[in-house]
């Protein structure tokens, strides 16, 4: 299984998890455009509002990366798969992230084996 140094990686995908791990919710949302799209197979959030409501309720859970265990990128797409620990608790997790003018437009996202 390949070791990724997060450091190295695509910025958006940096900060995001820079983010995250801070449970900050104005750093979240700032690498989001206000037209974005998070595509969940619990539904839709469509636009920055809708997006910033989902991430609120997701920091209540205190995601944390334990590892990245696969991770490709271009300059405008990244697709991922790693183990986030939420509530204390390890979850599979995937999802793209399509990059339009160094923040993310579109964003899949599921948990799950």
């Amino acid at each position: 299984m390949a070791k990724y140094d997060i450091s190295k990686l695509h910025p958006v995908f940096v900060r995001q998890m820079d983010a995250l791990a801070a449970l900050d919710i104005e750093a979240v949302m700032k690498n989001y455009t206000d037209d974005a799209v998070l595509l969940r197979f619990e539904g839709a959030s469509v636009g920055i509002e809708a997006v910033r409501e989902t991430f609120t309720g997701y920091l209540t859970v205190k995601p944390t990366l334990v590892e990245l265990q696969e991770y490709i990128e271009t300059d405008d797409t990244i697709f991922y798969r790693a183990i986030m620990n939420l509530n204390g608790e390890p979850e599979h997790a995937f999802g793209t992230l399509v990059v339009r003018d160094g923040r993310i437009w579109r964003q899949t996202a599921g948990f799950g084996g």
